[in-house]
Protein backbone atom coordinates (compact mmCIF):
# COMPACT_ATOMS: atom_id res chain seq x y z
CA UNK A 1 0.00 0.00 0.00
CA UNK A 2 1.49 3.34 -0.99
CA UNK A 3 1.49 5.62 1.71
CA UNK A 4 0.24 9.43 1.60
CA UNK A 5 3.79 10.93 2.37
CA UNK A 6 4.73 9.76 -1.07
CA UNK A 7 2.62 12.35 -2.47
CA UNK A 8 2.26 16.22 -1.79
CA UNK A 9 -0.67 16.22 0.49
CA UNK A 10 -3.96 17.38 -1.19
CA UNK A 11 -7.27 18.27 -0.02
CA UNK A 12 -7.98 14.43 0.57
CA UNK A 13 -11.89 15.01 1.84
CA UNK A 14 -12.37 17.08 -1.60
CA UNK A 15 -11.24 14.72 -3.92
CA UNK A 16 -13.35 11.87 -2.27
CA UNK A 17 -16.34 14.21 -2.69
CA UNK A 18 -15.42 15.01 -6.13
CA UNK A 19 -16.88 12.83 -9.32
CA UNK A 20 -14.44 10.34 -11.12
CA UNK A 21 -16.16 8.37 -14.19
CA UNK A 22 -16.21 4.69 -12.99
CA UNK A 23 -13.49 2.10 -14.57
CA UNK A 24 -14.99 0.41 -17.47
CA UNK A 25 -14.86 -2.98 -19.11
CA UNK A 26 -11.72 -3.13 -21.89
CA UNK A 27 -12.58 -2.28 -24.89
CA UNK A 28 -15.05 0.85 -23.53
CA UNK A 29 -13.92 4.48 -23.04
CA UNK A 30 -14.64 7.39 -20.51
CA UNK A 31 -13.69 10.51 -19.49
CA UNK A 32 -12.57 12.43 -21.72
CA UNK A 33 -14.83 13.74 -24.09
CA UNK A 34 -16.59 16.75 -22.77
CA UNK A 35 -14.60 18.15 -20.07
CA UNK A 36 -10.67 18.91 -20.88
CA UNK A 37 -8.17 18.78 -18.73
CA UNK A 38 -6.98 21.17 -16.40
CA UNK A 39 -7.31 22.33 -12.55
CA UNK A 40 -7.14 19.18 -10.53
CA UNK A 41 -7.70 17.11 -13.36
CA UNK A 42 -6.00 15.24 -16.23
CA UNK A 43 -6.95 13.11 -19.56
CA UNK A 44 -5.24 9.82 -19.75
CA UNK A 45 -5.71 7.89 -23.24
CA UNK A 46 -4.74 4.33 -23.14
CA UNK A 47 -4.61 0.75 -24.18
CA UNK A 48 -7.26 -1.71 -23.09
CA UNK A 49 -4.90 -4.71 -21.71
CA UNK A 50 -6.40 -6.04 -18.46
CA UNK A 51 -3.40 -4.29 -16.30
CA UNK A 52 -4.38 -0.93 -17.61
CA UNK A 53 -7.79 -1.85 -16.60
CA UNK A 54 -6.48 -2.94 -12.79
CA UNK A 55 -4.98 0.31 -12.53
CA UNK A 56 -8.57 2.01 -13.28
CA UNK A 57 -10.02 0.37 -10.56
CA UNK A 58 -7.31 1.47 -8.32
CA UNK A 59 -6.57 5.45 -8.81
CA UNK A 60 -10.01 6.70 -7.82
CA UNK A 61 -9.77 5.04 -4.24
CA UNK A 62 -5.62 5.36 -4.32
CA UNK A 63 -4.18 8.10 -6.48
CA UNK A 64 -6.82 10.66 -6.14
CA UNK A 65 -8.08 10.65 -2.91
CA UNK A 66 -4.08 10.78 -1.77
CA UNK A 67 -3.43 13.64 -4.59
CA UNK A 68 -6.85 15.45 -5.45
CA UNK A 69 -6.15 14.83 -9.26
CA UNK A 70 -8.72 13.72 -10.97
CA UNK A 71 -8.14 11.37 -14.21
CA UNK A 72 -10.39 10.94 -16.96
CA UNK A 73 -9.51 7.88 -18.64
CA UNK A 74 -10.25 7.11 -22.49
CA UNK A 75 -9.70 3.25 -22.81
CA UNK A 76 -9.55 1.94 -26.37
CA UNK A 77 -8.52 -1.23 -28.33
CA UNK A 78 -4.60 -1.30 -29.16
CA UNK A 79 -4.85 -0.50 -33.26
CA UNK A 80 -7.57 2.52 -32.33
CA UNK A 81 -5.66 3.82 -29.53
CA UNK A 82 -2.53 4.33 -31.46
CA UNK A 83 -4.41 6.09 -34.22
CA UNK A 84 -6.23 8.09 -31.55
CA UNK A 85 -2.76 8.81 -30.13
CA UNK A 86 -1.29 9.49 -33.15
CA UNK A 87 -3.43 12.27 -33.95
CA UNK A 88 -4.10 14.27 -31.14
CA UNK A 89 -0.02 13.86 -30.09
CA UNK A 90 0.84 14.73 -33.64
CA UNK A 91 -1.60 17.75 -33.78
CA UNK A 92 -0.63 18.74 -30.13
CA UNK A 93 -4.38 19.10 -29.57
CA UNK A 94 -3.46 18.91 -26.03
CA UNK A 95 -7.05 16.90 -25.29
CA UNK A 96 -4.78 14.30 -23.65
CA UNK A 97 -2.24 14.86 -20.81
CA UNK A 98 -0.75 11.38 -20.86
CA UNK A 99 -1.01 7.97 -23.41
CA UNK A 100 0.20 4.68 -23.56
CA UNK A 101 3.06 4.61 -26.25
CA UNK A 102 5.58 2.04 -26.44
CA UNK A 103 9.44 1.55 -26.99
CA UNK A 104 8.72 2.12 -30.46
CA UNK A 105 6.66 5.12 -30.99
CA UNK A 106 8.52 6.75 -27.69
CA UNK A 107 11.81 7.98 -29.80
CA UNK A 108 10.10 9.09 -32.72
CA UNK A 109 7.57 11.25 -31.04
CA UNK A 110 10.40 13.06 -28.69
CA UNK A 111 12.22 13.63 -32.44
CA UNK A 112 9.37 14.96 -33.65
CA UNK A 113 9.09 17.37 -30.50
CA UNK A 114 5.13 15.99 -29.24
CA UNK A 115 6.37 14.25 -26.14
CA UNK A 116 7.54 16.65 -22.72
CA UNK A 117 10.91 15.29 -21.62
CA UNK A 118 10.86 13.79 -17.87
CA UNK A 119 14.39 14.34 -16.83
CA UNK A 120 13.22 17.48 -14.41
CA UNK A 121 10.49 15.68 -12.81
CA UNK A 122 12.95 12.31 -12.44
CA UNK A 123 15.92 14.75 -10.74
CA UNK A 124 13.32 16.42 -8.27
CA UNK A 125 10.93 12.70 -7.47
CA UNK A 126 13.63 11.50 -5.36
CA UNK A 127 11.03 8.58 -4.36
CA UNK A 128 10.41 7.28 -8.02
CA UNK A 129 13.85 5.70 -8.41
CA UNK A 130 14.59 5.78 -12.06
CA UNK A 131 17.90 3.87 -11.64
CA UNK A 132 16.09 0.84 -10.47
CA UNK A 133 13.80 0.86 -13.85
CA UNK A 134 15.72 -1.99 -15.61
CA UNK A 135 18.60 -0.71 -18.03
CA UNK A 136 17.32 -1.87 -21.65
CA UNK A 137 14.10 -0.01 -20.54
CA UNK A 138 15.51 3.27 -19.87
CA UNK A 139 17.49 3.03 -22.93
CA UNK A 140 14.60 2.16 -24.96
CA UNK A 141 12.09 5.17 -23.61
CA UNK A 142 15.56 7.88 -24.25
CA UNK A 143 15.36 10.07 -26.71
CA UNK A 144 18.41 11.53 -29.38
CA UNK A 145 19.04 14.25 -27.12
CA UNK A 146 19.59 11.43 -24.35
CA UNK A 147 16.87 12.97 -22.08
CA UNK A 148 14.34 10.59 -20.94
CA UNK A 149 10.32 10.62 -22.57
CA UNK A 150 8.35 8.06 -21.03
CA UNK A 151 8.42 5.63 -18.21
CA UNK A 152 6.99 2.03 -18.14
CA UNK A 153 4.28 0.81 -16.82
CA UNK A 154 5.06 -2.93 -17.62
CA UNK A 155 8.14 -4.43 -20.20
CA UNK A 156 8.26 -7.52 -21.66
CA UNK A 157 10.66 -9.88 -23.48
CA UNK A 158 10.42 -13.22 -25.59
CA UNK A 159 10.77 -16.48 -24.44
CA UNK A 160 9.38 -20.18 -25.42
CA UNK A 161 7.57 -21.66 -23.14
CA UNK A 162 6.68 -25.86 -23.40
CA UNK A 163 4.16 -28.52 -21.94
CA UNK A 164 7.15 -30.06 -19.43
CA UNK A 165 4.23 -32.68 -18.45
CA UNK A 166 3.69 -33.51 -22.28
CA UNK A 167 7.52 -33.75 -22.92
CA UNK A 168 8.19 -35.75 -20.26
CA UNK A 169 5.25 -38.30 -20.90
CA UNK A 170 7.14 -38.18 -24.89
CA UNK A 171 10.60 -38.83 -23.45
CA UNK A 172 11.21 -35.33 -24.92
CA UNK A 173 13.85 -32.87 -23.60
CA UNK A 174 14.22 -28.94 -23.81
CA UNK A 175 17.55 -27.60 -24.17
CA UNK A 176 18.31 -25.24 -21.84
CA UNK A 177 18.97 -22.61 -24.53
CA UNK A 178 17.49 -24.39 -27.36
CA UNK A 179 17.96 -23.32 -31.39
CA UNK A 180 15.80 -23.13 -33.95
CA UNK A 181 15.91 -26.50 -35.42
CA UNK A 182 16.13 -28.10 -32.29
CA UNK A 183 12.62 -26.24 -31.90
CA UNK A 184 11.49 -27.88 -35.11
CA UNK A 185 12.51 -31.15 -34.27
CA UNK A 186 10.60 -31.24 -31.13
CA UNK A 187 7.75 -29.50 -32.56
CA UNK A 188 7.35 -32.81 -35.14
CA UNK A 189 7.97 -35.31 -32.02
CA UNK A 190 5.35 -33.19 -29.71
CA UNK A 191 2.76 -32.96 -32.95
CA UNK A 192 0.24 -35.76 -31.71
CA UNK A 193 0.96 -35.96 -28.27
CA UNK A 194 -1.83 -35.59 -26.73
CA UNK A 195 -5.28 -36.17 -29.17
CA UNK A 196 -5.06 -32.90 -31.90
CA UNK A 197 -2.23 -31.29 -29.81
CA UNK A 198 0.19 -29.44 -31.95
CA UNK A 199 3.42 -29.48 -31.78
CA UNK A 200 3.83 -25.46 -31.77
CA UNK A 201 2.06 -22.40 -31.57
CA UNK A 202 3.56 -19.63 -33.84
CA UNK A 203 1.55 -16.03 -34.81
CA UNK A 204 0.22 -15.85 -38.05
CA UNK A 205 -2.13 -12.83 -38.12
CA UNK A 206 -1.27 -10.13 -39.96
CA UNK A 207 -0.20 -6.64 -38.53
CA UNK A 208 3.20 -5.14 -37.61
CA UNK A 209 3.27 -6.31 -34.03
CA UNK A 210 1.41 -9.97 -34.68
CA UNK A 211 3.06 -11.76 -37.34
CA UNK A 212 5.98 -9.56 -37.87
CA UNK A 213 7.09 -9.60 -34.44
CA UNK A 214 8.35 -13.23 -33.61
CA UNK A 215 9.28 -13.59 -37.25
CA UNK A 216 11.75 -10.70 -37.03
CA UNK A 217 13.00 -12.07 -34.42
CA UNK A 218 13.76 -15.57 -36.47
CA UNK A 219 15.09 -13.42 -39.27
CA UNK A 220 17.74 -11.66 -37.00
CA UNK A 221 19.28 -14.52 -35.43
CA UNK A 222 19.31 -16.65 -38.90
CA UNK A 223 21.40 -13.63 -40.15
CA UNK A 224 18.90 -11.21 -41.98
CA UNK A 225 17.97 -7.87 -41.39
CA UNK A 226 15.38 -5.58 -43.38
CA UNK A 227 17.61 -3.16 -44.38
CA UNK A 228 21.71 -2.54 -44.04
CA UNK A 229 23.48 -0.04 -42.67
CA UNK A 230 23.27 1.75 -45.71
CA UNK A 231 19.39 1.58 -45.91
CA UNK A 232 19.77 -1.30 -48.45
CA UNK A 233 16.35 -3.20 -47.82
CA UNK A 234 17.28 -6.59 -47.68
CA UNK A 235 14.18 -8.44 -47.68
CA UNK A 236 15.63 -10.64 -51.05
CA UNK A 237 18.64 -11.68 -48.96
CA UNK A 238 19.14 -15.69 -48.37
CA UNK A 239 18.62 -15.09 -44.67
CA UNK A 240 16.07 -13.36 -44.95
CA UNK A 241 14.17 -16.23 -47.29
CA UNK A 242 15.46 -19.03 -44.63
CA UNK A 243 14.05 -17.59 -41.79
CA UNK A 244 11.20 -17.03 -42.73
CA UNK A 245 10.52 -20.14 -45.25
CA UNK A 246 11.98 -21.78 -41.83
CA UNK A 247 8.98 -20.32 -40.05
CA UNK A 248 6.12 -20.55 -42.27
CA UNK A 249 7.31 -24.24 -42.55
CA UNK A 250 7.36 -24.86 -38.99
CA UNK A 251 3.53 -23.62 -38.40
CA UNK A 252 1.77 -24.74 -41.63
CA UNK A 253 3.60 -28.46 -40.67
CA UNK A 254 3.37 -28.28 -37.00
CA UNK A 255 1.68 -25.69 -35.58
CA UNK A 256 -1.93 -24.68 -34.50
CA UNK A 257 -5.27 -24.57 -36.91
CA UNK A 258 -5.84 -21.57 -38.54
CA UNK A 259 -2.31 -20.11 -37.89
CA UNK A 260 -2.73 -17.56 -40.26
CA UNK A 261 -5.66 -16.02 -37.64
CA UNK A 262 -3.88 -16.86 -34.94
CA UNK A 263 -2.12 -13.95 -32.65
CA UNK A 264 -1.21 -13.62 -29.33
CA UNK A 265 -4.54 -14.09 -27.85
CA UNK A 266 -5.58 -16.95 -30.13
CA UNK A 267 -1.63 -18.89 -28.68
CA UNK A 268 -2.71 -18.05 -25.56
CA UNK A 269 -6.38 -19.60 -25.75
CA UNK A 270 -4.33 -22.76 -27.01
CA UNK A 271 -1.39 -22.83 -24.82
CA UNK A 272 -3.95 -22.90 -22.10
CA UNK A 273 -6.54 -25.12 -23.56
CA UNK A 274 -3.84 -27.80 -24.16
CA UNK A 275 -3.87 -27.74 -27.81
CA UNK A 276 -0.23 -26.94 -28.49
CA UNK A 277 3.20 -28.52 -26.94
CA UNK A 278 5.33 -25.56 -27.06
CA UNK A 279 4.60 -21.53 -28.34
CA UNK A 280 6.98 -18.53 -28.79
CA UNK A 281 5.88 -15.52 -27.69
CA UNK A 282 5.87 -12.27 -25.07
CA UNK A 283 7.23 -13.24 -21.47
CA UNK A 284 3.97 -11.18 -20.26
CA UNK A 285 1.97 -14.56 -21.35
CA UNK A 286 3.79 -16.46 -18.09
CA UNK A 287 0.91 -14.89 -15.65
CA UNK A 288 -1.95 -15.84 -17.38
CA UNK A 289 -0.43 -19.58 -18.03
CA UNK A 290 0.40 -19.58 -13.97
CA UNK A 291 -2.76 -17.91 -12.96
CA UNK A 292 -4.61 -19.34 -10.06
CA UNK A 293 -7.68 -21.05 -12.35
CA UNK A 294 -5.68 -21.63 -15.39
CA UNK A 295 -5.51 -25.09 -16.19
CA UNK A 296 -1.93 -25.60 -17.49
CA UNK A 297 -0.81 -24.15 -14.04
CA UNK A 298 2.63 -25.66 -12.60
CA UNK A 299 3.10 -27.52 -16.26
CA UNK A 300 4.58 -25.26 -18.31
CA UNK A 301 8.52 -24.75 -18.32
CA UNK A 302 9.96 -21.74 -19.72
CA UNK A 303 13.77 -21.27 -21.70
CA UNK A 304 15.72 -18.28 -23.68
CA UNK A 305 14.32 -17.11 -26.87
CA UNK A 306 15.73 -19.67 -29.75
CA UNK A 307 19.39 -18.50 -31.33
CA UNK A 308 20.63 -19.67 -34.81
CA UNK A 309 23.41 -17.74 -34.96
CA UNK A 310 23.38 -14.91 -32.40
CA UNK A 311 23.33 -15.45 -28.49
CA UNK A 312 20.26 -14.01 -27.25
CA UNK A 313 17.09 -13.27 -29.87
CA UNK A 314 14.43 -12.39 -27.29
CA UNK A 315 12.66 -8.76 -28.50
CA UNK A 316 12.15 -5.84 -25.94
CA UNK A 317 8.98 -4.03 -25.64
CA UNK A 318 7.27 -1.86 -22.92
CA UNK A 319 3.89 -0.08 -23.02
CA UNK A 320 5.16 3.24 -21.15
CA UNK A 321 3.84 6.65 -20.49
CA UNK A 322 4.12 9.55 -21.80
CA UNK A 323 3.46 13.49 -21.29
CA UNK A 324 2.31 15.44 -24.71
CA UNK A 325 4.11 18.16 -25.04
CA UNK A 326 0.72 20.41 -25.43
CA UNK A 327 -0.39 19.52 -21.81
CA UNK A 328 -1.54 21.97 -19.99
CA UNK A 329 -1.23 20.15 -16.40
CA UNK A 330 2.13 18.86 -16.84
CA UNK A 331 2.79 18.90 -13.09
CA UNK A 332 -0.36 16.81 -12.44
CA UNK A 333 0.64 14.62 -15.46
CA UNK A 334 4.00 13.70 -13.75
CA UNK A 335 2.57 12.95 -10.65
CA UNK A 336 0.41 10.61 -11.88
CA UNK A 337 2.99 8.69 -14.84
CA UNK A 338 5.31 8.75 -11.63
CA UNK A 339 2.30 6.85 -9.38
CA UNK A 340 1.39 4.50 -12.29
CA UNK A 341 5.65 3.49 -12.72
CA UNK A 342 6.10 3.49 -9.01
CA UNK A 343 7.40 0.40 -6.58
CA UNK A 344 4.67 1.41 -4.20
CA UNK A 345 2.05 1.22 -7.30
CA UNK A 346 3.42 -3.09 -7.93
CA UNK A 347 3.20 -3.19 -4.08
CA UNK A 348 -0.62 -1.87 -4.36
CA UNK A 349 -1.09 -4.78 -7.23
CA UNK A 350 0.12 -7.40 -5.51
CA UNK A 351 -1.71 -6.52 -2.56
CA UNK A 352 -5.30 -6.07 -4.37
CA UNK A 353 -4.96 -8.77 -7.08
CA UNK A 354 -2.16 -10.60 -6.51
CA UNK A 355 1.42 -10.48 -7.45
CA UNK A 356 1.52 -12.99 -10.45
CA UNK A 357 -0.78 -9.77 -11.79
CA UNK A 358 1.70 -7.28 -10.97
CA UNK A 359 3.11 -5.06 -14.10
CA UNK A 360 6.65 -6.27 -13.63
CA UNK A 361 9.15 -6.49 -16.24
CA UNK A 362 10.40 -2.53 -15.33
CA UNK A 363 11.76 -2.81 -12.26
CA UNK A 364 14.94 -4.15 -10.54
CA UNK A 365 13.38 -4.37 -6.98
CA UNK A 366 10.12 -6.15 -8.36
CA UNK A 367 12.60 -9.83 -8.76
CA UNK A 368 13.93 -9.20 -5.47
CA UNK A 369 10.73 -8.80 -4.10
CA UNK A 370 10.09 -12.12 -1.75
CA UNK A 371 6.12 -12.04 -2.46
CA UNK A 372 6.47 -11.74 -6.33
CA UNK A 373 9.74 -14.20 -6.52
CA UNK A 374 7.37 -17.08 -4.91
CA UNK A 375 3.98 -16.50 -6.90
CA UNK A 376 5.96 -16.13 -9.81
CA UNK A 377 8.58 -18.65 -9.18
CA UNK A 378 8.05 -20.68 -12.54
CA UNK A 379 8.49 -17.53 -14.45
CA UNK A 380 9.83 -14.32 -12.95
CA UNK A 381 14.04 -15.25 -13.18
CA UNK A 382 14.15 -16.24 -16.96
CA UNK A 383 11.72 -13.03 -17.37
CA UNK A 384 14.58 -10.68 -16.18
CA UNK A 385 17.24 -12.59 -18.09
CA UNK A 386 15.31 -12.33 -21.32
CA UNK A 387 14.66 -8.55 -20.80
CA UNK A 388 18.21 -7.94 -19.82
CA UNK A 389 19.89 -10.11 -22.88
CA UNK A 390 17.82 -7.98 -25.05
CA UNK A 391 20.07 -6.04 -27.27
CA UNK A 392 17.59 -3.33 -29.52
CA UNK A 393 20.29 -1.44 -31.25
CA UNK A 394 22.42 -4.67 -31.95
CA UNK A 395 19.88 -7.63 -32.65
CA UNK A 396 21.82 -9.42 -35.40
CA UNK A 397 25.03 -10.22 -37.11
CA UNK A 398 25.37 -7.17 -39.05
CA UNK A 399 24.77 -3.50 -38.39
CA UNK A 400 21.50 -1.48 -38.19
CA UNK A 401 20.24 1.87 -39.50
CA UNK A 402 17.95 1.86 -36.90
CA UNK A 403 17.38 0.83 -32.79
CA UNK A 404 14.74 -2.15 -33.15
CA UNK A 405 14.23 -5.94 -32.03
CA UNK A 406 11.09 -7.09 -33.21
CA UNK A 407 10.10 -3.92 -35.37
CA UNK A 408 12.47 -0.72 -37.26
CA UNK A 409 12.85 2.10 -35.59
CA UNK A 410 11.26 4.39 -38.55
CA UNK A 411 7.70 6.15 -38.64
CA UNK A 412 7.55 4.27 -42.05
CA UNK A 413 7.36 0.89 -39.91
CA UNK A 414 3.91 0.87 -38.97
CA UNK A 415 2.99 1.09 -42.64
CA UNK A 416 5.55 -1.44 -44.39
CA UNK A 417 5.11 -3.81 -41.60
CA UNK A 418 1.76 -4.37 -41.97
CA UNK A 419 2.01 -4.75 -45.76
CA UNK A 420 4.64 -7.62 -45.56
CA UNK A 421 2.53 -9.28 -42.61
CA UNK A 422 -0.61 -9.43 -45.35
CA UNK A 423 2.33 -11.13 -47.63
CA UNK A 424 3.66 -13.15 -45.06
CA UNK A 425 0.29 -14.52 -43.59
CA UNK A 426 -0.75 -15.49 -46.62
CA UNK A 427 2.14 -17.62 -47.38
CA UNK A 428 1.21 -19.31 -43.87
CA UNK A 429 -2.27 -19.46 -45.08
CA UNK A 430 -0.80 -21.00 -47.97
CA UNK A 431 -2.26 -18.43 -50.43
CA UNK A 432 1.17 -17.96 -52.54
CA UNK A 433 5.00 -19.17 -51.75
CA UNK A 434 7.04 -17.35 -49.41
CA UNK A 435 9.17 -16.56 -52.40
CA UNK A 436 6.36 -14.55 -54.37
CA UNK A 437 5.54 -13.00 -50.54
CA UNK A 438 9.20 -11.69 -50.50
CA UNK A 439 9.07 -10.50 -53.71
CA UNK A 440 6.37 -8.17 -53.12
CA UNK A 441 7.92 -7.18 -49.37
CA UNK A 442 11.05 -6.48 -51.12
CA UNK A 443 9.44 -3.71 -53.51
CA UNK A 444 7.72 -2.51 -50.77
CA UNK A 445 10.83 -1.70 -48.29
CA UNK A 446 12.83 -0.30 -51.50
CA UNK A 447 9.76 2.29 -51.51
CA UNK A 448 10.92 2.85 -48.24
CA UNK A 449 14.56 2.81 -48.84
CA UNK A 450 14.85 5.21 -50.95
CA UNK A 451 13.22 7.59 -48.61
CA UNK A 452 16.36 6.85 -46.46
CA UNK A 453 19.71 6.07 -48.63
CA UNK A 454 22.08 8.63 -48.42
CA UNK A 455 21.58 10.57 -44.95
Amino acid sequence: MRTPSRRRPRAIAAAAAGTLLAPLLSGCWTGAGGAGSGGDAINVLMVNNPQMVELQKLTRAHFTAETGIKVNFTVLPENDVRDKISQDFANQAGQYDVATLSNYEIPIYARNGWLRAMDDYVAEDRDFDEQDILAPMRQSLTGDDGKTYGQPFYGESSFLMYRKDVFEEQGLTMPERPTWQQVADLAAQADGAEGDMKGICLRGLPGWGEVMAPLTTVVNTFGGTWFDQDWTARLDSPEFEKATKFYVDLVRSHGESGAAQAGFAECLNNMTQGKVAMWYDATSAAGSLEADKSPVKGKIGYVPAPVERTESSGWLYTWAWGIQNASRNTDKAWEFVSWASSKEYEELVGEEFGWSNVPAGKRASTYQNPAYREEAAAFQEMTREAIEAARPTDPGVQPRPAPGIQFVGIPEFTDLGTKVALEISAAVAGRQSVETALDKSQELAEQVSEEYEGR
